[in-house]
């Protein structure tokens, strides 16, 4: 493994029939950075670091491609097919909650139930992007970030509008919602690959979601807090866990 990983503690943890690589790093309340394709790249990790330098308990799981590994274009691809292929990850469905959240929320109940405080964050990007939504089901989950959700994948209107989530979940997460659970989403406004996600979130969540778009630059901008790093958003995403969860 690369050294871009030091310092933080490899483990695993199951839930049902799924068992996934976990790193740890950090301490005090908790929060979950799911990384985005191709995997836990160098960007994902420097991020994630930024978020354990504010005073948090971070833990990445590691869902597909090689952690430490840099982008490139044969990576992507790589991870891409893992991912359109893998059960645990609804890619093209409407209206249905990837499975894998059910995994994440549980790793968020065990976190939780060990360092305990007001409850905990999470956050997704790109493909991952509307898991943290999806993990509002459960009551713990009081600091939601999506960056870039773009699951399911854009083919067509109707799936570039859809959050990925089945329509008894989506009820438990409006009303949430409703009683004050905020939610932070971030986006360069020439996206295509989210879609129309963030006019489906204003008309779900109403003034409980706060949205940031950032002018593109390029047309190929995507990767808010990575790739094409948004220093602003970076700090407004920790300001974010810190009001939240401290």
């Amino acid at each position: 493994m690369s050294n871009v990983l030091e310092g933080w503690k490899k483990s695993s943890f199951s839930s049902a029939s799924l068992t996934r690589d976990t790193y740890r790093k950090g301490t005090g309340p908790v929060v979950i950075v799911v990384h985005e394709i191709p995997g836990i790249t160098p960007a994902v990790e420097r991020f994630a670091n930024d978020v354990v330098n504010a005073g948090f308990t971070v833990v990445m799981p590691d869902l597909v491609g090689t952690p430490g590994q840099a982008v490139s274009g044969k990576y992507i691809a790589s991870s891409m097919l893992k991912i359109c292929v893998a059960k645990e990850f609804t890619t093209l469905a409407l209206q249905k909650t990837s499975p894998i959240i059910s995994w994440l929320r549980a790793l968020a109940g065990s976190l939780h139930k060990e360092i305990g405080g007001k409850g905990v964050g999470a956050i997704g990007m790109c493909f991952s992007g509307g898991f943290a939504l999806g993990m509002m089901v459960d009551d713990i989950m009081i600091a939601p970030v999506l960056s870039q959700p773009s699951l399911p994948f854009v083919v067509g209107k109707a799936r570039g509008a859809d959050l990925n989530l089945s329509l008894d979940d989506e009820a438990v997460i409006a009303q949430r919602a409703a009683d004050g659970c905020q939610v932070l989403g971030l986006r360069f406004t020439q996206d295509k690959l989210v879609g129309d996600r963030f006019g489906t979130l204003k008309k779900l969540l109403g003034d409980a979601f706060i949205a940031i778009e950032i002018p593109s630059q390029s047309p190929k901008d995507h990767s808010v807090l990575t790739e094409q790093r948004d220093e602003a958003s970076v700090q407004r995403v920790l300001a974010f866990f810190t009001e939240k969860l401290k």
